[in-house]
């Protein structure tokens, strides 16, 4: 891995704590269905929610009003501290440069390298010079673990490899925030383990802030109670400690509200029958 941060640093450490992502009552509805009623929660910085519920529920709906392909009824939503839900698209562009999108299935272009699809948005959407943005995915790919693998084409690659070139893709741009829509979803344990090891280092060892779309609990609560560890050259996943484990949120929806908010330890233990039933 690069000496380098792979993602940009916070600008001023005095705002640090400002939260990155802001809803305040947020309501959706498509017809007569009301997806979100005024739900409202806050990401900080370095900070992971991981959201769960039913399908249906409005999970995914979250990451595509953040991401602006969808207009709220009513509420607000910010940004890193600037309103985004009254924008135009062409104002979108700028906060979007901010933002990093998993899809579940990768999205990739089956055409193109791995190299070529990680380096997709910086090729095609800026003036950097191509010596830049070649180094820059050299230092993804290598993040993600797939520095021997850069000319294979998506074809040539498992399930759990697409994905994470779907990662360095996301991570290319350097975004502050990263969005992850059921990003285990299809894949066998062990892969799937990889693609939350992944998850954790980047907020771990790249302070990078994330929302975590899934229905897959086995994975969110390792993303949740573990941590990665540096040490020299060794990576290590050991159980997060107390100061750690509330780094990580979940946020349960049902019928359109946050039914709950909190850490996996207040999770597990929690005694609303709803939420017991759903955990067995």
């Amino acid at each position: 891995m690069a000496s380098t941060p792979l993602t940009a640093p916070t600008a001023d450490a005095a705002l640090a704590e400002e939260p990155v992502v802001v809803f305040e009552n947020v309501t959706l509805a498509f017809d007569e269905k009301v997806v979100l009623d005024r739900v409202s929660f806050r990401l900080l910085p370095g900070r992971l929610k991981i959201f769960v519920g039913a399908s249906g529920a409005g999970k995914s709906t979250v990451l595509r009003l953040i991401l602006g392909l969808l207009k709220p009824d009513g509420g607000k939503i910010f940004i890193d501290g600037t309103r985004v839900d009254e924008m135009t698209e062409a104002e979108l562009m700028a906060v979007r440069a901010n933002l990093g999108m998993v899809f579940q299935e990768g999205a990739l272009f089956d055409s193109l390298t791995v190299r070529e699809n990680a380096g997709y948005r910086l090729f095609e959407e800026t003036n950097q010079p191509i010596a830049e943005v070649d180094q820059r995915v050299e230092e993804v790919i290598g993040f993600v673990g797939l520095a021997d693998l850069g000319d294979r084409l998506p074809s040539e690659l498992s399930g759990g490899q697409r994905r994470r070139v779907a990662i360095a893709r996301a991570l290319c741009s350097r975004p502050r925030i990263l969005l992850y829509d059921e990003p285990t979803t299809g894949l066998d344990p062990i892969t799937a383990f990889s693609i939350d090891a992944e998850i954790v280092k980047l907020r771990d060892l790249e302070r990078v802030s994330s929302i975590v779309v899934t229905h897959q609990l086995r994975d969110a609560f390792f993303i949740a109670t573990h941590e990665a560890v540096r040490d020299a050259d060794t990576l290590t996943f050991v159980e997060a400690s107390a100061q750690k484990g509330l780094q990580s949120e979940f946020v349960m929806l049902k019928d359109g509200h946050v039914a709950f908010e909190g850490s996996a330890e207040e999770l597990r233990t929690t005694k609303d029958q709803y939420l017991r039933t759903f955990l067995s």
